[in-house]
């Protein structure tokens, strides 16, 4: 569904990806594990056409998207939940959702869609007409992926989704990514807590400093000696 072919970019002088190479298949959990600074959301970024690579290609399922406008790329079957969550503050919950469905011009759509991401996350439903800003990070994290769910991805992209939250919070967040790759989305998965996402995932690869130094099934990457002393502080 997504191949990334020989990509490097560069912030500046600055090398961030030094010629990676990924692919991942339809109805995957691939998850990229690495370092603050490995080059985790550079690959997240580039594939969303927010950045361009110097070299190589983002395919998407066989069409070359590398460089192609964000907004196009959400029309192609690409979204992402950033990291740091980028809730409208100021909006509410259901403004949040409704934002998700921009390219969607059917009201019953977006209706239906709505009780899907509240399937999902029952707490947004009782949060509805509140404002963003004053809810608690998991339910900004849950907005965030309810947002990108409501544009209907093939593939979603989700960047750090455990990110400060408390460890109760991250086993429900990571429960519904289950059930959204269960109902058919592909996902692509950046985190920090390696143990947690290879324990949610089919597929992994390391980066370290924008190489790729491991890849392999999550349980043979769990099971690794550099992964466990590196990763999973064993």
């Amino acid at each position: 569904m997504l191949q990334l072919q020989d990509l490097h970019v560069s912030y500046g002088a600055i090398k961030a990806l030094k010629g990676i190479t990924i692919e991942v298949k339809q109805g995957e959990v691939v998850t990229l594990i690495g370092a603050n600074g490995a080059g985790k959301t550079t690959t997240l970024r580039t594939i969303t056409g927010l950045l361009t690579p110097k070299q190589g290609k983002v395919l998407f399922e066989g069409k070359d998207i590398s460089g192609t406008p964000t907004h196009k790329v959400v029309a192609q079957g690409i979204c992402m939940s950033p990291e740091g969550r980028g809730v409208f503050a100021n909006l509410s919950v259901e403004e949040n959702l409704e934002l998700g469905a921009y390219l969607a011009s059917d009201p019953a759509r977006i209706k239906s869609d709505l009780e899907k991401v509240f399937a999902l996350f029952p707490r947004l439903k009782e949060r509805l007409k509140q404002i963003s800003g004053t809810l608690s990070g998991g339910e900004q994290q849950m907005v965030a992926i309810g947002r990108a769910m409501m544009a209907r991805p093939r593939l979603l992209l989700l960047d750090e989704p455990s990110l400060g939250l408390a460890p109760l919070v991250v086993k429900s967040i990571f429960q519904a990514i289950d059930e959204i790759n269960k109902a058919g989305t592909t996902v692509l998965l950046v985190e920090q807590n390696a143990h947690t996402a290879l324990k949610h995932s089919h597929r992994a690869y390391v980066l370290e400093t924008g190489t790729i130094v491991l890849e392999g099934s999550s349980e043979e990457l769990a099971a690794d000696k550099r992964v466990r002393e590196a990763y999973l502080g064993e």
